[in-house]
């Protein structure tokens, strides 16, 4: 693999994970209930859901999700399914960003699993890294050292975002001193969550 793949890889991989999806409004949410050290569990769930995607891509996987509808399907509404949960309780959560306090290794651990599943549950992850990591493949190199080249390039890059996400929306926090405010913040991430879970639901398999 050359320098100039890498970076190609780096620079389109950049762009991918900046925009925000349904694990970046979950790692927000958390941020703004919980403060930042509290959503860092978050930023791992998504790294490790990345892991998980990218790997079972490699295996074949994904390509099994892209020829069997029924298989996307679903997975595909178990995610949905799930985001729409998590944005039914933040909607109903009222004025308070703290009305439970996610303290200790259990709590953690939780919002980890919370953001794994949002991650892995999509499976348009999975089929998505087989049609974009084959554009960067050099078929004359080592596939299994591209593929952990690059698998580790994206997932130090999507855990840096998420951190981000985190960080810029924790120092939001003070902005919502009021219940109003923060009624308000629950009910529009809460609904950002139902949509997002509503869209993936529509998805339908390329």
């Amino acid at each position: 693999m050359s320098l100039e793949t890498w970076l190609a890889f780096v620079a389109a991989s950049t762009v991918l994970v900046v925009i925000p999806g349904p694990t970046v409004l979950l790692v927000v949410s958390y941020a703004l209930g919980q403060g930042f050290r509290a959503s860092l569990p978050t930023a791992f769930g998504v790294s490790l859901a990345d892991i998980t995607a990218m790997t079972l891509s490699m295996l074949g996987i994904g390509a099994l999700l892209a020829a069997s509808a029924t298989l996307f399907t679903v997975l595909k509404l178990a995610g949905a399914l799930y985001l729409i949960w998590l944005g039914v309780k933040l909607w109903r959560s009222g004025g308070t960003l703290n009305a439970r306090p996610v303290t200790g290794r259990v709590g953690a651990l939780k919002m980890m699993g919370h953001a794994w599943l949002v991650t892995v549950l999509n499976p348009k992850g999975i089929t998505f890294f087989v049609a974009f990591l084959p554009q960067f493949l050099d078929r004359n190199g080592d596939f299994w050292t591209q593929m952990l080249i690059f698998e580790a390039t994206f997932v130090v890059l999507a855990f840096a975002n998420t951190v981000t996400y985190a960080a810029l929306a924790a120092r939001a926090r003070g902005l919502f001193a009021s219940p109003v405010a923060v009624r308000r913040l629950n009910r529009t991430g809460g609904g950002l969550l139902i949509g997002a879970g509503l869209l993936t639901a529509a998805t339908r398999p390329a």
